[in-house]
């Protein structure tokens, strides 16, 4: 049996902001958007098999808990065909690419979103 992972659910303050974000540097396409059954909002945002689920609650204010809190993880990674072209929307979208590397097999960078979220952009082509 082989898995694949679906979608990643991140919590940020302004949905439609991330996902205009996400349409304009990577291209992806909005899959679903309502009420989350947590109260809040969601988007669904990505590819046909793959997505993030970027959520909001209905209050930025509350304390931080499990699917409340800003930035809980390390990086969200994404493959792209060109790694350069990527970047120019990245800095066309008003954010800094840093930690650029080359590596066995790939190359790579890294930009933060208004939220603080992590993106690392990694090509094998």
């Amino acid at each position: 049996m082989e898995a694949h992972l679906e979608h990643v659910n991140i919590t940020v303050t302004d949905p439609d902001r991330t996902a205009a974000m996400l349409t304009a540097i990577f291209g992806w396409q909005i899959r679903w958007r309502g009420p989350s059954q947590l109260g809040g909002r969601t988007i669904h945002i990505g590819t046909d098999t793959d997505y993030l689920a970027i959520y909001t609650t209905d209050d930025t204010a509350a304390p931080a808990a499990p699917r409340r809190r800003l930035g809980g993880l390390n990086h969200v990674g994404v493959t792209v065909e060109d790694l350069d072209v990527t970047e120019e929307r990245v800095v066309e979208a008003g954010f800094e690419a840093h930690n650029h590397g080359d590596y066995e097999p790939g190359r790579r960078f890294y930009f933060n979103d208004h939220d603080d979220i992590e993106y690392e952009v990694v090509s094998y082509s």
